[in-house]
């Protein structure tokens, strides 16, 4: 059973994307968490823009929970696991339609398997690696559970707003590992 499918079953939203890379699976996987490939300019102006409002607030003097916050980004998911050269796996949840996202701090694997989505939304985002003729078929894949009908009702039309930049993201990401395995192999 894939990791996805082992922490999220059953899911509300999903998005897909994928890119063949001329390197090993292993080569791959290795490149998806690498700082400088998860660091990109794109992500973070679009991640700017999101959180513009809420920073501003701050820096007027009102309430924000995010004046003190590192911007959003890879490190405020949680690790879920690696299976191999196969698949790589980091979860999320919260209520993600709030200014401040609303994160729900998960310690490790065990911990977001056991937690419930009553109230917020749970996302688990993996990174799958297939051998195709001579390199990879590097897929990523988001799903996103609402534990409950106001969950729900609040993340949907979240959802379609942050959607088209979520992808651009996940394609960019494509991009550069696919920039990253290739340097790697070719050294």
């Amino acid at each position: 059973m894939s990791l996805i499918t082992r922490f999220l079953p059953v899911y509300q939203f999903a998005e897909t994307h994928t890119r063949y890379i001329p390197a090993a699976p292993a080569a791959v996987l290795d490149a998806v968490s690498r700082p400088e490939v998860v660091d990109d300019p794109v992500a973070r102006l679009l991640i700017a823009l999101r959180e513009l409002p809420n920073r501003l607030a701050g820096r007027l003097g009102f309430a924000s929970a995010l004046r003190q916050q590192p911007a959003f980004g890879l490190a405020n998911f949680t690790f879920l696991g690696r299976d191999g050269d196969h698949e790589v796996a980091f979860g999320l949840a919260g209520r993600v339609w709030q200014a401040d996202y609303g994160l729900h701090s998960v310690a490790d694997a065990e911990a977001f398997a056991a937690l419930s989505a009553a109230g917020m939304a749970k996302l688990v985002m993996n990174f799958s690696a297939q051998a195709e003729g001579t390199g990879t078929r590097l897929t990523t894949s988001t799903r996103v559970y609402c534990g409950d009908a106001a969950a729900l009702r609040r993340f949907r039309p979240y959802w379609w707003l942050i959607r088209p930049a979520s992808g651009l993201i996940r394609r960019r990401l494509l991009q550069r590992v696919h920039a990253a395995a290739t340097l790697s192999a070719n050294c």
